[in-house]
C-alpha cells in the first residue's frame, strides 16, 4: 500500500503510478484477506472502516480510521516545530467521523468507552523547543482537543484510547490541557509490536520531563493485557526480553489500574 499516507496524498512518489488505483487494489486485497464484514466492502478507492462494537453494558468499542479522511501531515511530515499543526481547520478523522464518534460516546452505551485507533494520541514533545510528530495526533491538535473537550463536557470519565503503530509500549494520562497539566480526562495505552524491531532494549528510556503525563515507556516486544470490569480496568504490560531466542519466557513488567469514574493510571 503506502506508509503514512493521508487520504489520497502519498508519502512519496515511488513507485510511480495512479495512487487512486493503487489504493483501490490495496483495499480490495485487504477486504478479501481479512475477517471483515460486508459493510466494509470497498467501493473503488474508498472503504468504510470505522464502526462501533458494543460489549453489553460493560463497554463500547469505537473503532476509528485515521488514514482515509485526514489532511496531509503538516509542514511536510516528520518531527518538528510547526504552527500549522494547531490549525483548527486541520483534521485527522474528517468531520463526519468526528461527529459520529462524539455522538456515539454521548449515548453512554456502556460503562467504558474504548477508542481503537492507530497513531499516538497524547501529546508527546520530542524536544524542549516543542517539536512533535506530524503523523500523530500532535499534528492535528485542534481535532484532538475537540474530541477531548467533547467527551469531557458530556461527563464521560471512563475513556481509554487503545493505540498501536509506534512499535513501542507507552502509557499516558490524557490531559484537558497538556501545557498546564490541568485535569486528567482519559487514558492511553499503546501496545508494542510482537516481533518488529527485534529484541529491542530494556534500558531504552524514552520518558522525558517534557511529558509528565506519560507514565510508562518500554522498547521491548510483547503486548498489553487488559481485564475490564464495571469498576476498573486492570492493565499488564507483558514482554519478552528476547524474541530471537525460541521459547524465551514472557513476564509482566508493569501493571496499572484504571478506576471507573477516576480517569488516569493508578498503581494496582
Amino acid at each position: 500500500m503506502e506508509n503514512n499516507y493521508a487520504n489520497l496524498v502519498r508519502a512519496n512518489t515511488s513507485p510511480a503510478g495512479d495512487f487512486k488505483l493503487r489504493r483501490a487494489a490495496a483495499y480490495k486485497a485487504y477486504y478479501e484477506h481479512m475477517p471483515l464484514r460486508a459493510a466494509q466492502a470497498p467501493v473503488a478507492e474508498n472503504m468504510q472502516l470505522y464502526r462501533r462494537v458494543r460489549w453489553g453494558s460493560l463497554a463500547t468499542f469505537h473503532m476509528l480510521d485515521t488514514r482515509q479522511y485526514r489532511d496531509d501531515q503538516a509542514c511536510g511530515d516528520g518531527t518538528k516545530v510547526c504552527a500549522d499543526a494547531s490549525d483548527p481547520a486541520r483534521t485527522l478523522t474528517g468531520a463526519t467521523q468526528e461527529a459520529w464518534l462524539l455522538d456515539g460516546m454521548r449515548q453512554k452505551l456502556g460503562t467504558w468507552d474504548f477508542l481503537g485507533q492507530q497513531v499516538f494520541f497524547a501529546q508527546k514533545l520530542a524536544s524542549a523547543d516543542g517539536a512533535k510528530s506530524m503523523d500523530s495526533w500532535d499534528g492535528y491538535t485542534a481535532n484532538r482537543d475537540r474530541l477531548q473537550r467533547g467527551w469531557d463536557a458530556a461527563g464521560l470519565r471512563n475513556t481509554v484510547v487503545l493505540t498501536g503503530d509506534v512499535h513501542r509500549s507507552w502509557a499516558s494520562n490524557l490531559m484537558a490541557n497538556y501545557t498546564t497539566q490541568d485535569r486528567i480526562v482519559g487514558t492511553e495505552l499503546v501496545t508494542t509490536s510482537v516481533t518488529s524491531g527485534g529484541d529491542g532494549s530494556a534500558t531504552d528510556n524514552g520518558l522525558s520531563s517534557l511529558n509528565p503525563h506519560v507514565k510508562f515507556y518500554k522498547n521491548l516486544r510483547g503486548y498489553v493485557r487488559t481485564v475490564t470490569s464495571p469498576t476498573q480496568v486492570n492493565v499488564d504490560f507483558r514482554f519478552l526480553d528476547r524474541v530471537t531466542t525460541r521459547d524465551y519466557p514472557i513476564r509482566t513488567l508493569k501493571s496499572y489500574v484504571i478506576q471507573a469514574g477516576n480517569p488516569g493510571l493508578q498503581a494496582p
